[in-house]
């Protein structure tokens, strides 16, 4: 079965911030593996639920749960909530470019004890007369102070980097949006397949009792044994025992995919088969490639995200250079505002380090590391993006041909099963021949609808490795002819 395989996302917010690309796992299909799931995408599979329930249950097409999917799903809107965070980090950053202006209005009383001061009351001076308490006066002021960077390249350099790193958050949003689709794809999928084991089964059930009936009414009439109607009602059962636990399986679905999409608590829905009538031609290798390196919005944010490591390191490196700036007050002071004169102050200030403990040293040492570590994720990223479309073509392909033969088989193991009956209806042969062909034929069933299952992932999974899966999803697959 192909493995639904949801990559790896693009670095979040922050300098090493790193967001993995969280995705859904539907049930294992019988026989076959199951598909993994990293820890941290299990946000994908949660949803904050929306509205209350319909006494109703509501027809679901794919295109609708995406839809839902997109508002509801926890994982899009904690990626809607870090770029918001990447945005406020990016206007803290330019706060430190800015001027800051403060305003202010005073009322000042005062009385001042000038033998506190050092003076005595002569002052020192012959014939002097100083008193040594002045006071009580007051004055009144207004004035405005600023304080203006002029030139701070680190402060510049870090500005540059959050906007960057803003960039890389709205990709990785884009990216989200990808994941989210693809979760509800997987988990609208395994619906349809379980809905058709069911459907497979219940008619195993009803051909197991057809041919219970016919061998019971063939004993009675003394012409076959009671051997017959044990290994019938054995079928039968087994057969009964088999449609209740698919029918358990595709109510947990189902469940699955209300959890994935943010439906009401409790709400009853049917879904319909999305299964385009035309196979999904493979497509050019190295085009895949192409076009999954221009468009996967992961790969475009972990690029983003190694441009503003880039820039931190220079941030950091930049703490050795001067600064520059300018600060000062302008101001109306006196006994009143009526009885007031301007006052005014400016200060322009160059600043610079001279030791600083090896603080900025280490500021270096900590960003370099980051942006080694961010390198390497890019690299990697890129090699997973390789792994994801050629994992996905070569599903593809080989999916097309299961369903080819699964069909054929299918088909085939229902002639023997007509042929089977009808030898036994006439005498020819002992029920154990229908009984291995209906076994044949359930084994034929299965396959078919797991290889119809595998065909469908593997039109997901290519979405995604393309970076296309909210547009991808929806054109491979037609408008929803059958409900279940």
């Amino acid at each position: 079965m192909p493995q639904a395989s949801f990559g790896q996302n693009g670095p979040g917010q922050g300098s090493q911030a790193t967001a993995s690309s969280p995705a859904f796992t539907p049930p294992p299909i019988p026989g076959q593996p199951a598909m993994s799931l990293s820890p941290g995408e299990a946000q994908f599979r949660q949803s904050v639920p929306q509205g209350m329930a319909s006494s109703t249950a509501i027809a679901l097409t794919l295109n609708d749960a995406i839809a839902r999917g997109l508002r509801a799903n926890l994982g899009l809107l904690t990626s809607e909530q870090s770029s918001v965070q990447s945005r406020a980090q990016r206007m803290q950053s330019l706060s430190a470019l800015l001027p800051k202006v403060t305003g202010s209005i005073q009322e000042t009383a005062q009385q001042t004890n000038l033998a506190a001061l050092g003076f005595s009351k002569f002052g020192g001076f012959p014939g002097a007369h100083i008193p040594l308490i002045v006071g009580p006066f007051s004055y009144s002021t207004a004035e405005a102070e600023a304080q203006i960077p002029l030139f701070n390249w680190s402060n510049i350099q870090s500005f540059r980097a959050s906007k960057l790193r803003e960039k890389a958050a709205a990709l990785s949003l884009k990216d989200a949006r990808d994941l989210v689709v693809l979760a509800v794809g997987n988990a609208y999928l395994e619906i349809i397949a379980s809905a058709a084991r069911v459907d497979a089964i219940q008619a195993q059930v009803n051909t197991a009792r057809v041919l219970f009936n016919r061998a019971s009414d063939k004993k009675k009439a003394g012409v076959s044994p009671g051997i017959d109607v044990l290994r019938a009602q054995v079928e039968l059962q087994q057969q009964q025992q088999a449609l209740v636990v698919q029918k358990n399986q595709l109510e947990k679905d189902k469940l699955t995919l209300a959890r994935v999409i943010g439906l009401p608590n409790g709400q009853e829905f049917t879904v319909a088969d999305p299964t385009p009538p035309i196979p999904l031609e493979a497509m050019n290798l190295n085009d895949a490639l192409t076009k999954a390196y221009a468009n996967r919005s992961d790969y475009q944010a972990a690029e983003m995200q190694v441009k503003a490591a880039e820039r931190t390191v220079q941030a950091a490196k930049a703490q050795w250079y001067p600064t520059l700036g300018v600060s000062g007050y302008y101001g109306d002071q006196g006994p009143t505002f009526s009885n007031s004169h301007g006052v005014f102050s400016v200060t322009g200030s160059l600043n610079f380090n001279i030791f600083d403990g090896r603080r900025i040293k280490s500021d270096v040492l900590e960003q370099q590391s980051q942006l080694t570590n961010l390198r390497n994720q890019l690299q990697n990223l890129k090699g997973q993006i390789d792994f994801d479309v050629r994992n996905a073509l070569l599903d593809l392909k080989a999916s097309n041909e299961q369903v080819t033969v699964a069909k054929s088989n299918s088909q085939l193991a229902h002639e023997t099963l007509t042929q089977a009956q009808d030898r036994f209806s006439a005498g020819v042969a002992d029920n154990l021949e229908v009984v291995q062909a209906q076994e044949a034929q359930a084994t034929a069933s299965q396959n078919l609808i797991n290889a119809l299952y595998s065909n469908n992932v593997a039109k997901v999974e290519l979405a995604r490795a393309l970076g296309v899966a909210e547009q991808g999803i929806r054109s491979y697959f037609a408008k929803n002819p059958e409900k279940h």
